[in-house]
């Protein structure tokens, strides 16, 4: 099993989101099954909630379906996944700092490195928590663009596993 866990702050937002959308993207590419997906947040704030309702709401009127509950990022769970993929480049910092090795640190991506379109200078999903539904729905765009470049490595690296 090759396991992805997504991270922002307080997963009710945008890991939620970024789970969501590549579960159904696995799901679509038949490798249920071979890749398991979650999410975490860096701080404990929401630990328990469910998502927040205008992340529910946009992932619904774009069709995916989530069943959530936030949970805090723990060091040892970089021993549980191949890929822990940050959402912004706050995210990226506080995981690689509680890697306890180089091998951990390395396993930390940040989401929008897998879209082509993002420059250098582009790789954060901003927070949309303080505004309004466009801030969701930008977020989610955000999201959709760069799954499909997330998607692509991770079937690789199933594609590998299986072979060997």
């Amino acid at each position: 099993m090759y396991r992805v866990c997504f991270v922002c702050t307080g997963n009710i937002c945008r890991s939620p989101m970024a789970e969501a959308v590549f579960r159904a993207q696995v799901r679509e590419a038949g490798l249920d099954g071979l890749v398991e997906t979650g999410s975490a947040g860096t701080g404990s704030w929401h630990l328990g909630d469910p998502a927040d309702p205008r992340t529910s709401d946009v992932l619904e009127a774009a069709g995916y379906s989530l069943s959530h509950t936030a949970r805090l990022f723990e060091p040892d769970w970089f021993d549980r996944h191949d890929l822990v993929v940050a959402l912004d480049e706050g995210h990226a910092a506080e995981l690689r700092a509680m890697a306890r090795n180089p091998a951990e640190a390395a396993a930390v991506r940040l989401l929008r490195s897998y879209d082509p379109d993002s420059g250098p200078d582009e790789l954060s999903v901003p927070d949309p928590y303080y505004g309004g539904g466009r801030g969701f729905a930008r977020c989610l765009a955000m999201v959709e663009a760069a799954v499909p470049g997330l998607l692509s490595e991770v079937a690789a690296a199933v594609g590998a596993r299986e072979a060997g």
